[in-house]
């Protein structure tokens, strides 16, 4: 990576932070015609987004799939990156979710699911309720009380909360349904129902000329070498255009003269700009801006993010008895289990297991078993062992495993978030110049990082 800049140096931007959010804005700058550094704490680029080799074996430690949508497709076509995007095998359609210690899998037909187990007759006697439920008069409402108010305590159970883990590691009773889960909210205030509008949205879809091919519409992508690519290619276009990488940049004081701000790192460098973007975790930016101003850093403070393990196992073929047709298995927290749920990782995408094996990527911890996430890296390995046995009909023990540790993994969208970011966005105002950005607001997965880190900077760069 490049140097860092010289004491006194000035940039239009500085973005402290090479994840996602921070690479996708960094480069539209960058193509703007922007001065703009990009600070990495770390020594690559790339944040949660970590792909490791070892052997034949090949795991993601964070992401591990991005969903093409329109903002992504036309980010890797400008990037050239198409060509090398990987779609996922169509095996990985199916989804599992634990059953009374057995995977059953989600139905992927609407006339599939009528004699489906995980809905059952219970959840079906709600189902066909939920068009005549009335309408949230504006109160907040955690997740588990929208869903179990529309739909019923089954669908929740069975269907929403191991989603819920799988996504968030989180605890639906403890999220906020706009916060999280925006569309289904705003479903239910424009139609009165999700049934209804659901329908109505899938009938105007079909209506509507597409953005994107039909062959990449909604899918799951990677690349032959992993995720990190996108970030690789990310920096690779950053620099292209003139910007400015340093990492091995670990910040330890911000300071705001009268015309600039200005970034020292541990190093004593020193970075001067007219435009500060903290693309950061909120712990850091609590870190970084305490000093500064308490009003924004303590609505910052009250946003949870537990641990999470990412424990990548590799067995022989034979060894696993479960055809391992599908994406992965979810587990409701109602099956007792530890494990939050699995990644079929050899089945989404091929080169991830030598031949004759198979890649399983497990989970554990989140926001309901912190603790779990405790012990040893042998006792991680142990403990999702013991969840997965009987669910997927292993009988050896691995021949390859890995344990990844997320102390702080995944910002919780709970009850008031919405609140804490109206709080911090009116602290905000009062600091030109200072723009504050992550997955701890307007979405967690990488492709509403990316989108948000475009936005802003295409917003900086129109400034002039």
């Amino acid at each position: 990576m490049e140097e860092g800049s010289v004491k006194g140096d000035i940039h239009d931007v500085v973005v402290v932070g090479g994840g996602a959010t921070g690479l996708a804005c960094a480069r539209v700058l960058a193509k703007g015609g922007k001065r703009v550094a990009l600070l990495e704490r770390e020594s690559r680029v790339g944040g949660n987004i970590s792909t490791r080799c070892d052997g034949g074996w090949q795991t993601e430690i964070g992401p591990n799939t991005l969903i093409m949508k329109p903002p992504l497709y036309r980010l890797l076509e400008e990037m050239d990156l198409l060509g090398e995007a990987q779609s996922a095998n169509p095996a990985a359609q199916k989804r599992f979710v634990a059953m009374d210690g057995a995977p059953v899998a989600l139905p992927t037909h609407p006339l599939r699911s009528l004699n489906n187990a995980l809905i059952g007759r219970e959840g079906w006697s709600q189902i066909v309720r939920e068009p005549f439920v009335k309408k949230s008069r504006g109160a907040e409402e955690s997740l588990a009380g929208f869903v179990e108010r529309r739909l019923g305590r089954r669908v929740l159970e069975r269907m929403v909360d191991p989603f819920v883990s799988g996504v968030y590691a989180g605890d639906p009773q403890r999220l906020s349904a706009r916060a999280a889960m925006p569309r289904l909210v705003a479903i239910e205030q424009e139609y009165g129902s999700l049934i209804r509008g659901g329908l109505t949205r899938l009938w105007q879809s079909r209506r509507t000329p597409p953005e994107l091919p039909a062959e990449w519409r909604g899918k799951l992508v990677s690349f032959p070498t992993g995720l990190e690519r996108l970030a690789e290619r990310l920096g690779e276009e950053i620099k292209t255009h003139g910007g400015e990488i340093n990492c091995d940049c670990d910040i330890v004081s911000l300071e705001k003269t009268e015309d600039y701000w200005q970034v020292t790192d541990s190093a004593g460098r020193c970075f001067r700009t007219r435009e500060l973007v903290l693309a950061v975790s909120a712990p850091v930016v609590v870190t970084l801006l305490a000093p500064l101003d308490a009003s924004l850093t303590a609505p910052l403070e009250e946003i949870a993010y537990p641990p999470v393990n990412a424990v990548a196992l590799g067995f022989r073929r034979e060894d696993v008895t479960h055809a391992l047709d599908g994406f992965g298995v979810l587990i409701p927290s109602i099956e007792k289990r530890r494990t939050l749920g699995a990644l079929f990782s050899s089945t989404i995408f091929e080169g991830r297991a030598p031949a004759g094996h198979c890649l399983i990527n497990a989970f554990i911890g989140g926001r309901r078993q912190p603790e779990a996430a405790e012990g040893s890296d042998a006792e991680q390995v142990q403990q999702v062992l013991y969840d997965l046995r009987d669910l997927l009909g292993i009988r050896g023990d691995p021949v390859w495993q890995q344990v990844s540790r997320w102390p702080r993994a995944i910002p919780q969208y709970e009850l008031g978030h919405l609140a804490r970011i109206k709080r911090l966005d009116a602290a905000l105002a009062r600091h030109e110049g200072l723009s504050l950005v992550g997955n701890w607001r307007d979405g967690i997965a990488v492709g509403d990082c990316l989108e948000n880190g475009r936005k802003l900077g295409e917003r900086l760069a129109a400034q002039g």
